[in-house]
């Protein structure tokens, strides 16, 4: 009987460095959890259905209205009167949609938009800028927008049945975050902190 031996050349793999692994590996890549749409009217009434109904345009989606925590007389607020509106959006569209908002901020953004757990929001002043025609009876409406971050694996962390923690690793943080900015859509992110 004879044994055939392979050469050592053909048996032994190359090695990768800790930096290739953790860019060849598709679960860290990051990706849009969710894109949170918010209008603040700050009273219930006609101008809120109306910021409602920019929302629904925007978004194509039916917006849920949050109620004020508590009663504030300078405001002219009362507890549990519905405030404002807000929309989630997923996917390509909630892409698309950031897009057309970074435009309208000239894709650039400043470092303390960004939070500390890798998420990043940020306003615009008036619906319009966005692409959206001006409508005389509904008026015109700023919107924040805020952007949750996620990789792959994350729902370890939010499961009923055997939920774990996200190791230190695999959380986003705000370079990740800023990092995947600048790639996807060419942001420049003003003075950034040391």
């Amino acid at each position: 009987k004879t044994k055939t031996v392979m050469s050592k050349a053909t048996t032994t793999k190359t090695k990768l460095s800790k930096e290739e692994r953790i860019f060849k590996n598709k679960m860290r890549n990051l990706k849009i959890d969710k894109l949170v749409i918010n209008i603040c009217v700050g009273e219930s009434g006609d101008r809120l259905t109306r910021a409602a109904k920019v929302v629904e345009q925007l978004t194509e989606q039916d917006p849920v209205f949050s109620k004020a925590r508590y009663t504030v007389r300078s405001f002219g607020i009362r507890r549990n009167e519905k405030i404002a509106c807000s929309v989630a959006v997923r996917g390509e569209k909630a892409k698309e949609i950031l897009e057309r908002a970074l435009r309208v901020k000239e894709f650039e953004l400043r470092a303390r938009n960004f939070s500390h757990t890798g998420n990043f929001g940020f306003g615009i002043d008036e619906h319009i800028d966005l692409g959206m025609k001006y409508d005389p009876s509904i008026g015109i409406y700023g919107m924040d927008f805020y952007v949750v971050m996620a990789r792959p694996g994350a729902r370890v962390a939010r499961r009923r049945a055997r939920r774990s923690r996200i190791g230190k690793n695999h959380r986003v943080t705000v370079v990740d975050t800023m990092e995947w900015v600048i790639n996807e859509f060419g942001v420049t992110v003003t003075d950034k902190q040391k």
